[in-house]
């Protein structure tokens, strides 16, 4: 029997507030994204992992195969139903069985996958799901707030989960049918087409990260596994252009109002060039100069966001993450406060950390020297690494 699993994480998934999609955000010294990916990459009973991202994911995925198992990488839609579809269009032709996971539940066991499996082969369809231990009340909002109506008996109650499981021509109708009717899962496509849906008893074990208290809970449950050791490795960098007329002033990918901008032979974003040479030297992979020389023709006038995120990818492929970026820029005029909080996002995005882990500061030089008498912008950068081994 061929089981294809797919990962749906094809949202932005920004309303954690972290600034960086929240598929990225570390549980336990994975990614959440990695974490699912692997649990269904891992299990012996799953041929191949279908991955729905984002564009600006799908095109360098951050997911690493561990023990021989691989993944696909198809891109995301506007709904997370058309995400599912396009990588059910893309499975193997032999797909017998088609599991659909949430990326946002990193806390999946082998178990409930097997369980999963095994319930679709036998009824078609079946989706993980809580009971609950409440008693549940079906209300009415009227002027004077919230009335119930009716208390239905618990026991019938079921949350749903992922994974959600089906054979492939049960899901391929609700596919169908997900092309012209919005639902909020598979499992409830699949009912409309006239499929009966099965239970799998889940618990609350298997976590949905979305709010800052859920992705604290999935930290808390992970701290009993063993603890990796993940040596840190410090950065520091230096940089300074000088300001003339007929220049854009970048700073960290965002631009700012002002009469001058820094002159270099990219953008000379004196921001993302510190942030640049302090993750290199962290990981000791040399600087801005030895990667991205201003000798070769194809980094003049370069996006230096677009560099940095380079840059990242080079640390990435060492073994290196990192963990935070520190960033003074010391400028006479124009005011950088202003834009400070938007050139944190943008620095959180590139370095797939949580935007808490993004510092930038302005100061002057109190009018002493070239960038005091402001005629020249500086930078001062620290960044941390960390490495598994």
């Amino acid at each position: 029997m061929h089981v294809t699993a797919i990962i749906a994480a094809g949202g932005a998934g920004l309303r954690l507030g972290a600034g960086v999609p929240k598929q990225l955000l570390d549980v336990g010294g994975s990614s959440i994204l990695q974490r699912s990916v692997s649990a269904f990459g891992s299990h012996p009973e799953v041929d191949e992992v279908i991955v729905a991202l984002p564009a600006e994911l799908a095109a360098a995925p951050p997911i690493s195969p561990d023990d021989g198992w691989g993944f696909r990488v198809v891109v995301g839609g506007m709904r997370r139903q058309d995400s599912v579809a396009n990588a059910f269009n893309a499975i193997d032709p032999r797909t017998e069985v088609v599991l659909v996971h949430d990326a946002a539940r990193p806390l999946v066991t082998d178990d409930l996958i097997s369980r999963a499996i095994h319930a679709a082969v036998e009824h078609g369809a079946a989706i993980a799901a809580q009971p609950v231990s409440d008693t549940v009340k079906r209300v009415r909002r009227d002027g004077a707030g919230l009335a119930i109506i009716e208390t239905l008996p618990r026991e019938s109650i079921f949350l749903a989960q992922t994974p959600q499981a089906f054979r492939v021509d049960v899901l391929r109708d609700a596919i169908a049918l997900g092309a012209s009717v919005e639902a909020t899962d598979e499992a409830a496509l699949a009912e409309r087409a006239g499929h009966t849906v099965h239970i799998v008893e889940a618990t609350s074990s298997n976590l949905k990260i979305t709010t800052g208290e859920d992705l604290a809970e999935a930290r808390r449950r992970l701290t009993s596994e063993p603890i990796r050791i993940m040596p840190e490795r410090i950065g520091t960098a230096y940089d300074l252009h000088r300001l003339v007329e007929g220049r854009k002033l970048i700073l960290g990918g965002v631009e700012i109002p002002a009469t001058r901008g820094a002159l270099g032979y990219s953008d000379a974003d004196v921001v993302c060039h510190v942030a640049t040479d302090a993750i290199l030297g962290a990981a000791a992979l040399g600087d801005i100069g030895r990667h991205f020389p201003d000798t070769d023709p194809q980094w003049q006038d370069a996006s230096s966001i677009d560099l940095l995120r380079q840059a990242v990818a080079i640390v990435h492929t060492a073994g290196f993450r990192v963990v935070n970026l520190d960033v003074v820029v010391i400028l006479e005029k124009p005011k950088i406060a202003p834009h400070v909080d938007q050139i944190r996002v943008e620095l959180a995005r590139v370095l797939q950390v949580p935007v808490d882990r993004v510092s930038v500061k302005g100061k002057t030089n109190e009018g002493v020297d070239a960038t005091g008498r402001g005629e020249a912008i500086a930078a001062h950068a620290v960044a941390l690494l960390e490495r598994e081994r």
